[in-house]
């Protein structure tokens, strides 16, 4: 199947609720369903991944902490950061999860290299990097060969909460964003590019756009 529903949600969107209508998406599906793409900023918020451990939450304050299914330790998502979610029925595409790491990686590296700024994946450390700090993190669910979560691009938000945490579970992590290595970047451009990106290297050659979740 080469068309997908690409939602562009409007706001500042809670948590708890997306997470909940990705979960109603995904256990309602059938083989007959259009793959999505989720793009969004979510309001501050602590999520912490099946792997992850108490030790990484230092001193999260007034922001909430919210366990999630997700793969990977403790992140932090809030204005002024991009988050992409991505539910593929991969074994309908005939790949598996590292392919869809994979992907996401390289349309990442991809796009901020058109705001003139080399960024690269770590082998051992899920993500994108620029001068050994974390730019994008990646955290994926696949269940039943279907794919959900995904990942978290930092463009112009404040870094502070994760000062608060160790992110990902690595303790001193430093974190960075797209308006720190680059000029006056906008998140709606990065958005563009990189939805361009993604249904390239996922071989989508339509799409149907929504801006709510509703239906689901």
């Amino acid at each position: 199947m080469t068309a997908v529903v690409v939602r562009t949600l409007e706001g500042f969107q809670d948590y708890t609720e997306v997470s909940d209508a990705m979960h109603r998406f995904t256990d309602a599906r059938d083989d007959s369903t259009f793959d999505e793409l989720w793009f969004l900023e979510h309001t501050p918020v602590f999520t912490q991944g099946q792997a992850g451990k108490p030790e990484h939450l230092l001193a999260t304050g007034d922001i909430p902490v919210i366990q999630a299914d997700r793969g990977g330790q403790v992140t932090y998502h809030g204005p002024g950061q991009l988050v992409v979610y991505f539910m593929i029925d991969l074994k309908r595409k005939g790949v598996g999860p590292r392919f869809l790491v994979d992907t996401i990686e390289q349309s990442l590296v991809s796009v901020i290299d058109e705001f003139g700024v080399t960024s690269y994946p770590k082998p051992d450390a899920p993500g994108v990097y620029v001068d050994e700090k974390k730019i994008a993190s990646l955290g994926l669910r696949i269940r039943k060969g279907k794919s959900f979560h995904g990942l978290a691009l930092n463009i112009d938000m404040d870094l502070e909460p994760f000062s608060r945490i160790n992110p990902c579970g690595y303790a001193g992590m430093a974190m960075t964003t797209l308006n720190e290595v680059s000029d006056n970047v906008l998140i709606e451009d990065v958005r563009n590019r990189l939805l361009s990106e993604l249904k390239k290297k996922l071989e989508y050659t339509e799409y149907h756009c929504k801006t709510d979740l509703s239906d689901i």
